[in-house]
């Protein structure tokens, strides 16, 4: 005997900006059911989410249930905007209350969180932040969202859209309809691709012009991240990242130089990493939120790093 205690079986919600994973297991290596959407108007893509799990709790029984979002969102439980999307550059999505619609009439513990925190949530249990006092979960894809296992309460970080010191010379066009000059502007998926233009970003080395200026923009996120946000390690995920994880390094290296020596990092390892759980950290990540909900409600601590069957 070891002791193992079997995680319930709960349901989670990934809602991002372009698609949406809903999953129904209890970890790694224990999902039962997994189904993903296109994120298109709110009407059809909420009521879509809400049926297939109204499906689930009808065939399973689900104990909780977990979201997490595309935001901005309004993460204070005393706001009566709680759940709601604030301002946001997706079409027709500003005001939203994903949380209430997404529930529906689920009688259920429920954990709202934005979909970054709840991958950073997934990577400091099982995966590659497992041995982190605190982490930040990077995302570079469509936008650039940054999730930390230690969110300030009540409006989440936003450093996807902080300002980015241009390198010299630098007339790339900023893809964020809101600043000419912000980390997502500059270097998410949209704004490489168009920098790079014909040229196919994947094809190209290192050293190409345009990828030293992304990788240098992605180091002065992770500065910014290191000074404000007290994580001892960055984790990075998303599309443009996947599918060129030799970039990690790089960006290490420019978060380096930027900081210049200030901060005493140590040498002798690497700070910043690709997600160990790839594109599950998000939908794993919305089962844990899931699980905290649940042991909430049992008024029991859930830990922090549970043992799972793999």
């Amino acid at each position: 005997m070891t002791g193992f205690v079997e995680p319930q079986l709960v349901a989670g919600v990934e809602l991002g900006g372009t698609k949406c994973i809903c999953t129904l297991g209890r970890g790694p290596g224990a999902i039962d059911k997994q189904l993903t959407l296109p994120t298109s108007d709110p009407d059809t893509t909420l009521a879509a989410i809400s049926d297939q799990l109204d499906r689930w709790q009808a065939d399973a029984g689900f104990a909780a249930l977990g979201i997490g979002s595309f935001g901005p969102i309004d993460l204070d439980c005393n706001s009566p905007r709680y759940g709601a999307i604030q301002t946001t550059s997706k079409s027709g999505w500003s005001g939203i209350s994903v949380r209430d619609r997404i529930a529906g009439s689920l009688d259920v513990p429920i954990g709202f969180d934005t979909d970054v925190n709840v991958a950073a949530l997934a990577e400091l249990r099982w995966g590659a932040g497992r041995n982190a006092a605190a982490l930040a979960y990077v995302t570079v894809g469509t936008g650039i969202g940054v999730g930390l296992t230690r969110p300030p309460s009540g409006r989440h970080a936003e450093l996807g859209h902080v300002r980015i010191a241009r390198q010299a010379g630098d007339t790339r066009i900023s893809v964020c309809p809101y600043h000419d000059d912000c980390a997502e502007g500059l270097a998410s998926g949209p704004a490489i691709a168009a920098a790079f233009g014909s040229v196919s970003p994947g094809s190209a080395p290192l050293d190409h012009p345009e990828w030293v200026k992304t990788i240098g923009y992605l180091g002065q996120l992770c500065h910014v991240i290191m000074c404000a946000g007290g994580v001892d390690r960055i984790l990075f995920g998303g599309g443009v990242i996947m599918g060129n994880p030799t970039i990690v390094p790089a960006i290490e290296a420019a978060m380096r130089a930027s900081l210049n020596g200030y901060l005493d990092l140590p040498g002798d390892r690497a700070l910043i990493a690709p997600a160990g759980l790839g594109a599950q950290a998000g939908p794993l990540g919305s089962l844990a939120l899931a699980q905290d909900a649940a042991a909430r409600s049992a008024k029991k601590p859930y830990p922090e790093r549970r043992p799972v069957r793999v």
